[in-house]
């Protein structure tokens, strides 16, 4: 059956049992994916998936089935079972059908269409030949790959709601793994697109990250100022994501509840969820539930502006939602999650911000991080390298010293931000970014 074909039977079966509320999310995607391993082809995948899920209100109450099986049989138990599952629910959140934004935003097509095998395997392996031919040090472990899916989703319900959108995502990495004097290290990084300009760079940025960690030392104890880089600064965003999130808040599992409109961190801190930025492939105009999506700036020059809230905890708080009830999958359950999520950048370049903290830490690894952070209180303490900065200028390696702090505090303590936002790989239709940011006064425990 193809989505009207679905949809209508969805809707027949609906109006039988005198639903009168009700919502549908059709979702499919395919990927492709290859990597290497010394000069050879080590690995193909490729997947295809959908299915659709049906939504409805029962007493006050949601359910919700969902089914990769797209018969018109599958389709009338499948309404039957949120049915089932509504009536039988104790949930105390208000269950909303949303009648729909005003208006959406026009998002430009992309391509959704995947490269070709051969295509993505030439790109993999030349990759390869490319990162051993960058350092006589590239040893075995190093590995190229290519990537790439596609996602198309259909949206509507019984208040006569009706959206659909497509994107793509697709790229490269590499990972190179160096070896000299009976020491090993390892590198990685990726890029966005597949084309010669997009990956003509990367073996050599990569290979050299993994050459200048090698010989690190380790460092006393103590408090240290230091320059965390963009990477590692959106990886602690990432880890720490859940805070911003408003059901989170109203469970008390967020230390940024009731903060709207307070001051939370460092003047310099504007930090945006756009879901339509430029650049970035997987835009989306709508979320889960049909809500508009657009950007917003939750925290602009310090204070807290907005959580990020979805249909049920918007109404409980009596705002609109903010458009960020994501479904990462047609099976999943609607989630509070950001888009594009990222800090805005300030205008001092790498040597700048080096030249600005004189003496201190370029921190560019963290170790662990998901496993050393605690969301709801904000406490942290990570095993970490990076190199020492001497009188403005990046010197030596260093390596085995752990950072210890609170991520709230994190924030009022960002004294300067890079001029350059980094990002990370998209996860569904989440990305995480951050320039990199310089704080004083940072505990660090070493040998």
């Amino acid at each position: 059956m193809n989505f009207e074909a679905v949809k209508a039977s969805l809707v027949a079966e609906a109006e039988r049992l005198e639903i009168q509320e009700y919502d549908v999310f059709f979702m499919e995607s395919e990927s492709r994916s290859t990597e290497t391993l010394k000069d050879e082809i080590s690995s193909f995948s490729c997947g295809v998936s959908g299915g659709v899920a049906f939504r409805c209100v029962v007493d006050g109450h949601m359910g919700c089935a969902s089914t990769e099986c797209l018969t018109e049989e599958e389709m009338k138990a499948l309404v039957c079972r949120a049915f089932d599952n509504a009536k039988n629910l104790e949930s105390k959140d208000e269950a909303v059908i949303f009648e729909g934004s005003k208006e959406y935003p026009k998002v430009s097509a992309c391509d959704t269409n995947l490269p070709s095998t051969s295509d993505m395997k030439e790109v993999a392996l030349a990759l390869q030949k490319k990162t051993y031919a960058e350092s006589e040090s590239v040893t075995d472990g190093t590995q190229s790959g290519v990537f790439a899916e596609r996602f198309s989703m259909s949206f509507l319900n019984s208040r006569g709601l009706s959206l659909s959108h497509s994107a793509g995502v697709g790229g490269a990495y590499v990972q190179a793994v160096v070896h000299q004097n009976g020491e090993s290290q390892s590198a990685f990084d990726f890029c966005v697109g597949v084309g010669d300009a997009d990956t003509e760079n990367l073996p050599k940025r990569v290979v050299e990250e993994a050459l200048a960690e090698l010989g690190a030392k380790e460092i006393e104890s103590g408090r240290y100022d230091v320059i965390l880089c963009g990477k590692q600064m959106r990886a602690m965003l990432s880890a720490f994501s859940s805070v911003f999130s408003a059901k989170n808040a109203q469970l008390g599992l967020s230390l940024f509840r009731d903060k709207e409109g307070q001051t939370v961190a460092a003047e310099c801190v504007t930090l945006v969820d756009d879901p339509l930025r430029e650049d970035c492939p997987m835009k989306i105009p709508f979320d889960g539930e049909g809500v508009a999506t657009y950007r917003k700036n939750v925290i602009e020059r310090g204070v807290l502006g907005t959580l990020l809230y979805d249909l049920a905890t918007a109404k409980k708080k009596g705002i609109p939602s903010t458009g960020n009830g994501l479904r990462g999958g047609y099976a999943e359950a609607v989630s509070i999650r950001p888009y594009s999520f990222y800090f805005e950048p300030g205008t001092e370049t790498r040597d700048e911000l080096f030249a600005a903290l004189g003496n201190g830490l370029y921190i560019t690894e963290l170790k662990g991080l998901h496993a050393g952070a605690n969301a709801v209180t904000g406490d942290f303490s990570i095993e970490s390298a990076g190199f020492m900065i001497r009188d403005g200028k990046k010197a030596e390696a260093i390596r085995s010293f752990t950072i210890a702090g609170n991520f709230f505090e994190f924030l009022k303590n960002i004294e300067r931000m890079g001029d350059t936002v980094h990002f990370g790989m998209p996860g569904s239709f989440t990305v995480y970014g951050s320039p990199d940011v310089l704080i004083r006064n940072v505990s660090v425990a070493g040998k």
